[in-house]
């Protein structure tokens, strides 16, 4: 926030105007951060999620002088990561690492104790990145338009892979069959390894999925890329066309992540959080972390962000019941 102005006839030391520059600021201001910020990421370690959060909390903690930890709740569709922010005071303390899953839950598990819309307030949007549709190379498909074709030849006779319910891979294939007109079956996976395995070994067809574990099994011709489902080429795969440029506009699809605190917070501390973290998105350093795992900085104000959730909140839900998923 803004400090109030001081008009003074005479000059003051450093330290006096220091104390009655911090006398003049709300309590909450003036206490924020209480404690150490935590970053609960929904994921486990070394997934997109927590990669962001690492690195943003690392120049936090460099840029800022707080005490910043990463801490990881996976499970339950992300609302095991929600509800322990939700658990916590709201000071802005603790923030929930959001992406694609956290806005799908409420329609996934429309019995979950709490309401993303009411019982957050959002901070920032933190990046965008895109997921690449690769196949086994024993599929004859080298176009999405091929991969259209012989799904809708073929109705149920072939899968898709993803990380679990509710991922962006899951809910990406669903809205990819929903657009396409095609009919596929999803295997949900434990672990990411153990997708990644099956669609390599031909157990699994196609898959969408983050960019950077996949790179090198592309160049390779292990996996062969489709599109990317951004509206622009990504530098980690030049060589590969967008969704767009495939001839399905509709289907760009965003991965991002962003971060929101208890509902309640102080607004001072949800600025201070705000224009820290927009700060840090500016590094050099930050941004070149960021393009190694295939993301690009966001930022923004809490408003912006909050609107964007809601309208993704939206989407999601429309995918999730037109393709009937019900997750126990």
């Amino acid at each position: 926030m803004t400090p109030r102005q001081f008009s003074q006839r005479t000059a003051l030391p450093l330290a006096a105007v220091a104390l009655l520059m911090a006398s003049s600021l709300p309590i909450s201001a003036q206490s924020f951060p209480s404690g150490t910020i935590r970053f609960v990421a929904p994921n486990s370690a070394s997934t997109p999620t927590d990669i962001i959060s690492r690195i943003i909390s690392k120049e936090l903690a460099e840029s800022e002088g707080w005490r910043v930890i990463v801490e990881n709740r996976p499970g339950g569709v992300t609302t095991i990561a929600a509800t322990d922010v939700l658990n916590q005071p709201a000071d802005g303390n603790s923030l929930y690492a959001m992406s694609v899953p956290s806005v799908a839950a409420p329609s996934l598990l429309p019995k979950i104790a709490f309401d993303l819309d009411k019982d957050f307030d959002p901070v920032i949007k933190a990046t965008v990145s895109y997921n690449v549709l690769v196949v086994n190379p024993s599929v004859p498909a080298t176009t999405v338009a091929e991969l259209v074709a012989l799904l809708k030849s073929q109705p149920d006779k072939l899968t898709f892979s993803s990380g679990g319910f509710g991922t962006p891979a899951h809910l990406i294939g669903e809205q990819f069959k929903q657009q396409t007109g095609t009919r596929a079956q999803h295997v949900p996976y434990a672990q990411f390894s153990q997708a990644i395995g099956d669609l390599l070994n031909g157990t699994n067809a196609f898959q969408f999925i983050t960019i950077l574990p996949v790179v090198d099994l592309i160049k390779t011709g292990k996996l062969r890329a489709l599109a990317v489902t951004g509206p622009k080429r990504v530098p980690a795969l030049p060589e590969v066309p967008t969704i767009v440029e495939a001839g399905y506009p509709s289907l760009v699809v965003e991965d991002w992540t962003g971060f929101a605190v208890k509902h309640g917070t102080p607004k001072e501390a949800v600025a201070q959080l705000n224009a820290a973290i927009n700060k840090a998105l500016q590094k050099p350093a930050v941004r070149e972390a960021l393009g190694k795992i295939g993301a690009e900085a966001a930022g923004g104000t809490p408003e912006q962000f909050g609107r964007m959730v809601g309208d993704q909140i939206t989407h999601w839900h429309q995918v999730v019941s037109d393709a009937g998923i019900k997750v126990e």
